[in-house]
């Protein structure tokens, strides 16, 4: 009516939600019945971390640090004890019989490495050792499996012991010989620490063939891991297109 005074119109009034089965607003009965279905099914899809993400958890981690520390110190100790041993008992330089004649105690002082290798070019042997124990270090840091671990303490312990003779025997400095003692049946002479190479190699091989990685996964596995995980996020993609394309046609 004329004159009539009326409220302004306020944003309040302006964005106000009509009632329902007014202007198209709908009520609860007239929603469609796959609502809740469509509502789901267009909610994009999280995918669960990648394979990669998946470590060991920190516990295990340190658990298996310290085997690998104990493993690598009995190594050590028993490489260091026997050749202290073998500079005593075989000063005089006569082979003796140890099991038979097939294996015998001879003392000798290696300059290379293992048969002699490298006789000429200790610096590179030492060079060489030192390098061992930075790939050991950088490799434990993936640790999650316990034969691992083992073998890659064998390694350190083994390791270290044939550097410590570089700096600690004659002539020193890098350049001291590795003290041998183990004479196989004349083919060539070692010493304990080469057998716990020996050991640690057989192990890493073993595992290589069973398909088993430093961090205690096998490789099978691995690989389903990420078809998965790539499954769920074409999955997580599609889902999301589908739920764009249906707001599109709603505008």
């Amino acid at each position: 009516m004329p004159g009539e005074a009326r409220s302004p119109l306020t944003p309040d009034h302006a964005t106000s939600t009509p009632p329902e089965g007014v202007d198209g607003a709908s009520s609860p009965d007239d929603q469609p019945a796959d609502a809740p279905e469509r509502a789901r099914r267009h909610t994009p899809v999280e995918a669960g971390p990648a394979p990669d993400d998946a470590r060991p958890s920190s516990r295990r981690r340190r658990r298996l640090f310290a085997l690998l520390a104990i493993v690598a110190v009995t190594a050590y100790v028993t490489d260091q004890v026997s050749k202290a041993v073998a500079l005593n008992a075989l000063a005089d330089g006569l082979p003796r019989p140890f099991i038979g004649d097939f294996i015998r105690l001879k003392l000798i002082g290696n300059p290379g490495a293992a048969l002699s290798l490298g006789a000429g070019n200790t610096w590179v042997m030492t060079a060489i050792a030192v390098g061992v124990l930075v790939a050991i270090v950088f490799v434990a840091k993936g640790l999650g499996s316990r034969a691992w671990a083992i073998a890659l303490g064998l390694l350190l312990g083994a390791a270290l012991g044939n550097l410590t003779d570089r700096f600690v025997r004659p002539p020193g400095g890098g350049q001291g010989h590795v003290v041998d003692f183990l004479d196989y049946n004349r083919w060539f002479i070692g010493n304990v620490a080469d057998i716990w190479i020996v050991s640690a190699a057989v192990l890493i091989v073993l595992l290589a063939l069973l398909g088993i990685g430093v961090d205690g996964r096998r490789d099978r596995d691995v690989r389903a891991a990420k078809a998965e995980a790539e499954a769920e996020r074409a999955e997580a993609r599609a889902a999301s297109d589908e739920g764009s394309e249906d707001g599109g046609d709603r505008a």
